[in-house]
């Protein structure tokens, strides 16, 4: 993203009034290489197609802040493979990881990892270093480091079912996985930081598996993991929290782990999250980003947008979808969502 869209998102995020309310996508390889009609494996491999992918979907939509901005990733295959999961990789599609702990008793043999030599996170912190300064030098900064969360990635490294299962029989042993998936976060969003240098100031953490347990479960297993990531960063950088799944458990206490902004599926209503977290976090979404981003019409993506940014008043609001930006959303949706929002906008400052 540019200098000025990133204050602007901060802004938002620190819930400070705006003029217009701004509009954000989530956007990485499961989007970006069928828009571009470039295959998966030259996305992650070619150094050019990469760049210049990123550099063309910037200017095709000059008026959306890109999250996190030129996004260096292997689909969701760091975290996992730092400790030992199987990662396969296909042509036209994003890679696949398969569990290698088949004994959680295993991991008191686990060999301590290293983010600076191990797997692809090796790689893709030599690909920032390789890449950023091209990037600031056509005018755009990298502002987030970003993380697959604690469960998310000991279920990428368990399998999700098995995890399921330890945290009722074998709920030691899940906080053993779950604290070792914690620190190993922390070190490589510090890693990242040290790679791109002082430009970043927010976190971004995906962690949809979050949403696979109930609320008891949530706030033994998840929430103080959570908040050892955010308190392990300065208190005035973004915190950005993404789960697309069941929100329900966890949504009353997310402001208490140190996020600021919450990006969210369809699950769950706008109009209820913001009652109950609106003025404690900044929501970013949550525009239906399969039945309405990707196969809805134009017009329909309109009437949802524009139901969206009604029932947030235009305050604490980032218009997005509720997720990340779905593959195959066409260009014709994007544009109907910000000629949406030009309304909504326009609408605003009439009154």
């Amino acid at each position: 993203m540019r200098p000025e869209q990133w204050d602007i998102f901060k802004r938002a995020a620190r819930l400070e009034k705006l003029d217009k309310v701004p509009m954000a996508m989530i956007v990485d390889s499961p989007w970006i290489p069928g828009h571009l009609g470039v295959k998966h494996m030259d996305f992650y491999l070619d150094p050019e197609v990469w760049f210049q992918s990123h550099l063309k979907i910037h200017q095709e939509f000059p008026d959306v802040i890109w999250v996190p901005g030129w996004w260096m990733e292997y689909g969701m295959a760091a975290e996992p493979s730092a400790l030992g999961s199987k990662i396969k990789f296909w042509t036209d599609n994003t890679p696949s990881e398969y569990h290698t702990l088949f004994h959680i008793e295993d991991i008191d043999k686990f060999p301590e990892y290293e983010v600076e030599n191990d797997a692809f996170m090796a790689m893709t912190l030599h690909r920032i270093r390789m890449q950023k300064q091209r990037v600031f030098d056509a005018g755009y900064i990298m502002p987030f480091v970003t993380s697959r969360g604690p469960m998310c990635t000991a279920g990428f490294v368990r399998g999700t079912t098995d995890l399921m299962i330890d945290l009722v029989e074998k709920p030691e042993w899940a906080h053993k996985l779950l604290d070792l998936s914690t620190r190993l976060i922390i070190d490589w969003l510090k890693a990242q930081h040290k790679a791109i240098g002082n430009c970043v100031e927010g976190i971004f953490i995906l962690d949809d598996i979050v949403g696979f347990v109930n609320e008891d479960h949530y706030m033994e297993f998840c929430h103080p993991y959570l908040k050892r990531i955010c308190d392990a960063f300065p208190k005035d950088w973004v915190k950005l929290y993404h789960n697309d799944a069941e929100v329900q458990a966890c949504l009353d206490h997310l402001p208490d782990v140190g996020f600021n902004v919450l990006n969210w599926g369809k699950q769950t209503d706008y109009a209820e999250v913001k009652d109950r977290v609106g003025d404690r976090m900044c929501l970013m979404g949550n525009v239906n980003p399969l039945e309405v981003g990707v196969r809805g019409t134009p017009e329909e993506v309109r009437e949802a947008t524009l139901d969206v940014l009604e029932k947030s008043a235009g305050e604490g609001v980032i218009l997005s979808v509720g997720g990340g930006t779905s593959p195959g959303m066409p260009k014709r949706n994007i544009e109907a969502m910000l000629a949406a929002l030009a309304e909504f906008n326009g609408g605003r400052s009439k009154a």
